[in-house]
């Protein structure tokens, strides 16, 4: 039997019920996951506070609190995970927009300070709530933006996930990335 075909069996386990699946699940999809949380983290600031590790744990305890999700296949699973770090970074981020706006004060020691450029942060936020946009109109693009992009999966490997020819998925991820400029351009004119 394949990792692909245990994958599946194991999340159809996971969606009946079977809380140990996950447990056997994550050996399998950990070297994935890790892929898509690294690529995540490459695209913040270097000093940024939460590591590729605390990524894949806090998404690991998301992961493991679903409890209503019947997963289809391997392509629904990571498509979800993908989503779900991307909503830990948003959280962080907004935490750290509005911190530095004055809430949520913290006594913090010199050795904890860390760098999140204000401008990072406004940028995932935007980025964001683009995507939740476009979600609404096309969710294929989305995920699609979410693994090319968040993910760092190339247009092959988005095509073997997501059961589509390596050149649809070319042509989506291109219209996304040009509908995405426009709506973060247009609201960031507006802002100014």
């Amino acid at each position: 039997m394949t990792d692909r075909q245990n994958i599946t069996e194991l999340l159809a386990a996971w969606s009946d019920g079977d809380r140990t699946s996950l447990e056997n699940l994550m050996p399998l999809v950990e070297q994935e996951l890790r892929k898509i949380a690294h690529n995540y983290m490459r695209r913040e600031n270097p000093n940024h506070t939460l590591q590729t590790t605390a990524l894949i744990n806090e998404a690991y305890i998301e992961l493991n609190n679903q409890h209503s999700v019947n997963w289809q296949n391997r392509k629904h699973f990571f498509a979800i995970s993908a989503q779900i770090m991307r909503r830990i970074l948003l959280k962080h981020a907004r935490d750290r927009t509005c911190a530095k706006r004055g809430g949520k004060f913290a006594h913090v020691s010199l050795e904890d300070v860390t760098v999140l450029t204000h401008e990072k942060s406004v940028e995932l936020i935007a980025l964001d709530e683009a995507l939740e946009r476009l979600s609404q109109l096309d969710p294929l693009k989305c995920t699609i933006v979410e693994m090319r992009y968040f993910g760092g999966l190339s247009v092959e490997e988005i095509g073997k996930v997501l059961d589509f020819a390596p050149v649809t998925i070319g042509v989506h991820w291109r219209l996304a990335k040009a509908w995405l400029g426009r709506e973060i351009n247009g609201a960031n004119q507006m802002v100014h």
